[in-house]
């Protein structure tokens, strides 16, 4: 039985919205649809920033609503400036999203000068961000849900060799992928290498192999760079990359 002495806590410490005025108004003002994925972006935003960069298609996942309805709920946020909007260039380029400051429940605290926040970043953290946003597959951009991911690797005890693996071998099939056809859509989050984990712990690979694959990415990146500036790639240009000997 619940008493008035009862104390509540989250049940979930993160992933959550602050939800509150603002939030009521919204519900006020926008139609249904275009408050559910005004709700959705809430939830996935930068905290820092109000921000959420997605394709409209993992958008009309995200929500169960047909892309061309979701473009429809974008224009409702934008006209009734609840949002600004940067759309995309394409389809398969990401239509960034920012919640304008007076529906964005944060309010940015200026840091802690260095010398009274210790390390600022954890080396584990701070390695795997550098290595996803310099791939060139990806969106380039390391978000908070990105770095409590990492964290999430760390306190599972999963060794930094094995993350940076996966997101090697993750960003070779993406680019191989890319040059024979596939859309050129780019990885949106850590997430994408998270499936590749339990792959390089089963499988680890050997030091001669990985760094082959290494130089494997800087020259797909290098022939997709070439290739799609000469507009549509309609022909087969890879075959992947040979298996490690084991």
């Amino acid at each position: 039985m619940i008493n008035s002495e009862t104390r509540f806590c989250l049940k979930e410490p993160s992933g959550w919205f602050a939800a509150g005025t603002p939030f009521r108004r919204a519900l006020c003002t926008l139609s249904d649809g275009a408050f559910k994925l005004f709700a959705y972006v809430c939830l996935e935003a930068d905290r820092r920033t109000g921000r959420f960069e997605a394709v409209q298609g993992e958008l009309a996942e995200a929500i169960g609503k047909s892309r061309r309805i979701v473009g429809k709920y974008i224009d409702e946020l934008k006209r009734k400036q609840i949002c600004s909007v940067r759309s995309a260039r394409n389809q398969y380029a990401r239509t960034c999203i920012e919640i304008r400051e007076e529906y964005w429940p944060y309010r940015a605290q200026n840091p802690a000068p260095e010398t009274d926040r210790g390390n600022p970043q954890d080396p584990y953290v701070e390695t795997i961000k550098n290595r996803f946003v310099a791939l060139g597959c990806t969106i380039g951009k390391f978000n908070a849900r990105d770095a409590q991911l990492a964290q999430d690797f760390q306190r599972r005890g999963i060794p930094l060799q094995t993350v940076e693996d996966a997101i090697t071998m993750g960003a070779v099939r993406k680019y191989s992928s890319w040059l024979n056809g596939g859309a050129p859509e780019p990885i949106g989050s850590l997430a994408y290498f998270a499936t590749l984990i339990p792959e390089m712990q089963q499988r680890p690979l050997p030091e001669d192999y990985r760094g082959y694959l290494r130089q494997k990415v800087v020259q797909l990146a290098k022939t997709w760079a070439k290739e799609s500036a000469k507009g549509p790639i309609t022909r087969n240009l890879l075959t992947g990359c040979p298996e490690p000997a084991r």
